[in-house]
């Protein structure tokens, strides 16, 4: 049967061994970045490294990078107390700041009002839709984008952006708020002043050297062209799939979506079971967000999209990476229908 096969990628991806390298490097460097001694500069300069690194990937300017814990604590400090309109489809971490209240149509389309008041995601990590970004958003997810489609923050015209580590094979527990020159936020960790005083605490170098590593090697395989085949393992995914008459739904595609990412619906069979029954046959995906996955609850991204509670209580999503293979493909797709077809037996 083989080993098992990872389809989560959404989730998370697995540590980059560039990352690795640098993590095991940064436990050796003694000092503490505050410091003006030796040993505090070749810290300071692994983060100032690092910070450039994450800001090259992303279009901007290293300046413009705040490193945090991760997405979720850059929505609190982008979001807090602003009253910033959001869609149903965001991830949790900014629809609570935000009042959900934005329209989406059956594809995941948002229609945006007023951009200044908003924050908008560009990929959604459930469907893997892509939205039409309008420029002057206060405050943009990019989290699932960033390292699977270009990105360049310093055209987008977006007022802030949330990045996370982990979702591009860096470490968990590190990410960054990116924000336009000029623009300031009110530091929810207050102390001793450090991240240009918006996020006090000691630097976890460790982590940030590991993030800005994962930040260079995932630009570079975009530039490459490593996520081309990835879109054609989707597609290979998806026909192979019909060709077997499997009675799938596949969200979101009549519009553009991440070249990973498939989200299907199979009506009458609950997703949760579904990622059960495939965990046990050694392949992992999962239900929904990785936030929201062992939760029994319907999806709020699907019924925002307008499927009913039986529909959206019976999804799974599969996510790829470069990794992923074709006998990977083949395995999900056998393996699915395989446990389909028992359970309608």
């Amino acid at each position: 049967m083989g080993g098992r096969v990872y389809l989560d990628w959404n989730a998370t991806a697995p540590l980059r061994p560039e990352a690795r390298a640098a993590m095991v490097a940064a436990m050796d460097v003694v000092g503490n970045p505050s410091s003006v001694h030796g040993e505090g500069r070749a810290a300071k300069a692994l983060v100032e490294r690092a910070r450039a690194q994450v800001a090259t990937a992303l279009g901007a300017e290293a300046a413009d990078v705040v490193f945090v814990s991760g997405a979720t604590e850059g929505a609190a400090l982008a979001m807090a107390g602003r009253g910033l309109r959001t869609a149903p489809i965001e991830h949790e971490a900014v629809v609570a700041w935000g009042d959900g209240a934005l329209a989406v149509n059956g594809q995941g389309g948002v229609a945006v009002e007023d951009p200044t008041q908003t924050a908008l995601q560009l990929a959604n990590s459930e469907t893997g839709v892509i939205q039409d970004m309008p420029g002057g958003l206060a405050v943009s997810d990019m989290t699932q984008a960033f390292g699977k489609v270009p990105v360049a923050f310093d055209w987008s015209g977006v007022q802030m952006a949330l990045v996370s580590a982990h979702k591009i094979g860096g470490p968990k527990g590190i990410g960054a708020l990116v924000l336009r020159r000029g623009l300031d936020v009110a530091a929810q960790i207050r102390g001793g002043g450090q991240e240009m005083g918006r996020r006090s605490g000691t630097e976890n170098i460790i982590g940030i050297a590991g993030f800005g590593a994962a930040a260079e090697a995932a630009a570079r395989d975009l530039d490459q062209g490593l996520w081309e085949p990835v879109a054609q393992l989707r597609t290979f995914l998806e026909t192979s799939l019909e060709a077997a008459d499997n009675p799938t739904i596949f969200v979101g595609s009549k519009t553009k979506r991440l070249p990973n990412t498939t989200c299907l619906i199979t009506p009458g069979w609950k997703g949760e079971t579904q990622v059960m029954a495939l965990d046990l046959a050694g392949i992992a995906v999962s239900a929904g967000s990785a936030c929201s996955s062992g939760k029994v609850r319907e999806s709020a991204v699907l019924r925002a999209m307008g499927y009913g509670p039986a529909e959206a209580d019976c999804a799974i999503r599969v996510s790829m990476g470069p990794t992923t293979t074709e006998q990977d493909v083949e395995r999900f797709v056998e393996t699915f229908t395989r446990l389909r077809n028992r359970r309608r037996a």
